[in-house]
């Protein structure tokens, strides 16, 4: 399938949505754009340079979470071809431009047309500037039971023809190849136990990433645990993401 350009959203619930979409635009140092959508549900988080990869939307019940947006060159072969590798169609919107659909392991993510001029390259945002650190948004991680977590490589690797970074598994962690311009890489994490459907969350490349949790701390963040290399928090919508030591401008960590 060809995939042009990925999208992240983050959605909220009603209750939680300005505090979710006001952490976030702070976070990345980027600006809200105006609402759209038919119940102005939906809006960009546009970044000072490069083109906008991050979204928010205001749901109407339901938990906060994330999904993501494939933009692909034509909507109806990309949904034949995640048909064929194993998603499941969930809902196609009237107006033709959104396919939902749900991974084998039951994540829920969206086929859209790739919306630019014919030749037009859409560019990937470059890292933030803070004090003395650079961190950018650069990965969407998606959660998957052990049992599941094999087959739900090999869609997303058959879905973007993105090849996996390493051969097998090396720990719990297992990351696509991001090709060059793509704004987003793919991380498969293979949880320790537990069944259920897929959940995905994003993650944040750091050249200090004890700065830059600091920082977050101070707009409202909530840190649950620290590792070797990445450190759990919560927004302040309850929506989980981490903080990482990999290369903001690679993706790749300094390992």
């Amino acid at each position: 399938m060809d995939v042009r350009w990925t999208t992240a959203f983050l959605d909220f619930p009603a209750a939680v949505h300005p505090a979710g979409a006001r952490f976030w635009e702070r976070v990345t140092g980027s600006t809200l754009s105006p609402s759209r959508g038919d119940h102005r549900e939906f809006a960009t988080l546009v970044p000072g340079a490069g083109d906008g990869f991050l979204r928010v939307q205001r749901l109407a019940d339901g938990p906060a979470r994330v999904h993501l947006d494939l933009h692909v060159a034509d909507l109806e072969a990309g949904t034949t071809a995640a048909v064929s590798s194993g998603a499941t169609v969930v809902h196609r919107w009237d107006d033709g431009d959104v396919v939902v659909l749900r991974s084998p392991a039951g994540l829920v993510f969206c086929l859209v047309p790739f919306a630019a001029a014919p030749g037009t390259r859409w560019h990937r945002p470059p890292p933030s500037p803070w004090a003395g650190h650079l961190s950018l948004v650069d990965q969407i991680t998606v959660d998957v039971a052990p049992d599941d977590a094999d087959r739900e490589v090999g869609f997303w690797a058959a879905l973007t023809g993105w090849e996996p970074l390493r051969p097998h598994w090396a720990g719990p962690f297992r990351p696509l190849l991001r090709p060059e311009g793509q704004p987003l890489r793919i991380m498969l994490h293979r949880l320790d136990r537990g069944r259920g459907p897929a959940t995905a969350h994003l993650d944040l490349a750091s050249t200090d990433r004890a700065a830059e949790t600091e920082r977050q701390t101070r707009l409202g963040a909530v840190v649950h645990a620290v590792h070797d290399d990445f450190t759990v928090l919560t927004d302040p919508a309850g929506l989980a993401y981490c903080i990482t030591d990999r290369d903001p401008v690679s993706g790749l960590s300094p390992d």
